[in-house]
């Protein structure tokens, strides 16, 4: 749960900052005004500390250096000196520019989540400190509270929410979330249902909480309405592939296997490395009497459950 809220987190900051303009105007790469001792000496500047001094001149040119090594370096020190000034765009524009010509390497992607990750708590304790009883702060808090564990916590933050706005996109469905996050039992299981049922009077688009809707009434054994809400939550997101397995799975169960093919071929499709979606294929085709490709869909599952025996099982 918390890595979920926290690259979520990230990526939104990122797209908020990276929106607000300055990185396209510095990303053309035409040559660097500064000469190279210039830049090497700022480069300097920053290892012994001096980032006032440094940073004007490795701002202005790190994105038109046409050296890879230089521009590595001249990056690197661009985003540490501007994160210890509170320069966030700066520090973010040489971030960009470090992913984007050296995205496969371990310190870029170190850094960067150590950065990005300063920026969220940084702009989380603005939240709390500007506007303490937001909806905002009080979903922080709460997402906070589930990645601790802390179900009943958590569920009161939320509550908190619809106190002040009944009618907050969201809210019901992380109640629900929170619900089946608890140890199973029925009466859990029932109300995150009537959670996530609440959820869709108030958006009725959320493809999430009609997946859930329909997960639980697929545990249930209730094939006629998980068919129907896995269905619609696929309508609503054409990329959600695990409404497409799931209505698969379900039509399978209801022996409507002619009906299974085609959710379930989309599936391995967008997945192809999941070996569920290969098996419940496999029973899909070979109860429509296509054995060949039946035969071809258990090889594969196979092929993938034997390189990665401790992964989830069909």
């Amino acid at each position: 749960m918390m890595t979920k809220n926290f690259s979520l987190m990230l990526q939104i900051l990122l797209g908020v900052i990276l929106a607000s303009g300055p990185l396209a105007a510095q990303t053309s790469k035409k040559p660097s005004q500064e000469p190279a001792s210039s830049i090497e000496h700022a480069i300097d500047l920053t290892v012994k500390g001096r980032c006032q001094e440094a940073l004007p001149i490795l701002k202005g040119s790190i994105s038109q250096l046409r050296d890879k090594q230089v521009e590595y370096r001249a990056a690197m020190a661009t985003a540490r000196c501007a994160m210890s000034l509170d320069q966030e765009q700066t520090a973010v524009n040489a971030l960009w520019i470090l992913k984007r010509d050296f995205p496969k390497d371990p310190e870029v992607l170190y850094i960067m989540t150590h950065y990005f990750s300063q920026l969220a708590s940084r702009a989380a304790q603005e939240i709390a400190a500007a506007a303490t009883n937001s909806y905002h702060a009080l979903e922080l808090e709460a997402e906070s509270l589930e990645s601790q564990q802390n179900w009943d916590a958590a569920a009161n933050e939320y509550r908190k929410i619809l106190e002040q706005n009944p009618n907050q996109p969201g809210i019901h469905f992380r109640l629900g979330r929170v619900a089946l996050s608890k140890t199973e039992s029925a009466a859990n299981t029932e109300e995150a249902r009537k959670e996530f049922e609440a959820e869709l009077k108030i958006d009725p688009s959320n493809a999430a909480a009609t997946f859930w809707v329909g997960e639980i009434a697929r545990r249930a054994g209730e094939w006629d309405k998980a068919i129907s809400r896995f269905t619609e939550a696929a309508k609503l997101d054409a990329g959600f592939a695990e409404a497409y397995l799931a209505l698969g799975m379900s039509l399978n169960s209801a022996e409507r296997f002619p009906e299974a093919v085609t959710p379930l071929e989309r599936y391995v499709k967008m997945l192809p490395a999941d070996a569920a979606g290969h098996y419940q294929l496999s029973m899909a085709y070979a109860r429509t009497g296509r054995k060949e490709d039946a035969a071809r869909e258990m090889s594969i599952q196979r092929q993938i459950t034997e390189k990665n025996p401790s992964g989830p099982q069909p």
